[in-house]
């Protein structure tokens, strides 16, 4: 009898063995099997949109199912964020962010999540330079020296604009004033539209924009290019100068954008996507793409990933603190 009963005991949990692994491999391997959402948290039109519609339509053909984009904006990203955080673990839900998931800690009192706990990383998908670019008011700055030099001069007399306390762009020129020891004034707009139109009219004097909106300026001759934030130059504009081999060692502002499921997505999931987008950033027509807003594709492991997110959260946070940056 009770051989009788042991014998089925090991038979059930031998059963029961091969049960749960086809289980396991059946769901990841049949995922995607209805659309998947990728959240936006912010509005459509800039690099970040452009981004995730350019990628997500590569990898909804690759995967057999759309990626349905939508963009849920507000609070310096901090709305679509808490809402991935919030969402179901089960792979049918995505996030595409920037630099902000490494400071949005240090710039708020309080978040409704936790970027490094609420979020399984994915993969980095693309750099969008900054650049520093002189207003038609600076004609006698040419080069980061000759902007070193008359800040220098005018403490707190030059102005630079910013889309806003707290963004890449605002940050990108309190690491250009804390490296060179130079005092410029800030000037926050909201969003980088109004800002570049008061740099164009001569009301502020220069600002680390966005390549993606800098460039058309630049090519027509109404700003002029003095540096990129990155490590290396932008093949988007392959004569300007970094910041650090201009004259600042050290400098490096690399505004990336990386995508995050929520928590507790199944590893094989998050890895199965991860491999998807990377193959889909080497596709020639995503290059093409990403090329016209001034991206550059890098792709990840989610490990690596992660390991970026701790770097760049401590970096940001001591920057932050030590100037007193707050959103408004």
């Amino acid at each position: 009898m009770k051989r009788t009963f042991l014998r089925q005991a090991l038979a059930g949990t031998a059963l029961l063995a091969c049960a749960i692994p086809a289980f396991a491999q059946g769901t990841v391997g049949n995922w995607p099997d209805k659309p998947v959402k990728w959240i936006v948290p912010f509005p459509p039109g800039g690099a970040m949109d452009a981004i995730a519609r350019t990628l997500g339509e590569v990898a909804g053909r690759k995967l057999g199912q759309p990626f349905v984009i939508e963009n849920k904006a507000g609070a310096g990203g901090n709305i679509g964020a808490d809402a991935v955080a919030k969402s179901p673990a089960d792979g049918y839900t995505l996030m595409i962010t920037s630099i902000g998931m490494a400071t949005n800690g240090a710039l708020y009192n309080k978040l409704s999540y936790d970027p490094i706990k609420d979020f399984a990383p994915v993969s980095l998908l693309a750099v969008v330079p900054n650049i520093l670019v002189a207003g038609p008011k600076q004609s006698d700055v040419k080069s980061v020296k000759d902007l070193i030099a008359k800040a220098k001069q005018q403490p707190d007399k030059l102005t630079y604009a910013s889309a806003g306390n707290g963004t890449s762009i605002h940050l990108a020129g309190a690491s250009f004033t804390s490296l060179t020891g130079v005092k410029m004034l800030h000037v926050p707009y909201r969003g980088s539209g109004p800002a570049v139109t008061d740099l164009l009219g001569g009301q502020v004097d220069f600002m680390f924009d966005s390549i993606t909106s800098a460039r058309p300026h630049i090519e027509a001759g109404k700003l002029r290019a003095i540096a990129i934030t990155t490590k290396t130059r932008s093949p988007s504009l392959p004569d300007v100068p970094t910041v650090a081999e201009a004259g600042v060692p050290g400098y490096e502002v690399s505004p990336w954008f990386a995508t995050f499921m929520p928590a507790g997505t199944p590893a094989p999931i998050v890895e199965k996507l991860g491999k998807t987008l990377n193959e889909a950033m080497n596709d020639p027509e995503v290059k093409k793409r990403l090329s016209a807003i001034g991206a550059e594709p890098i792709g990840s492991t989610p490990q690596a990933l992660a390991v970026h997110l701790k770097t760049e959260t401590d970096r940001w946070t001591k920057l932050i603190k030590e100037s007193n940056i707050k959103v408004d």
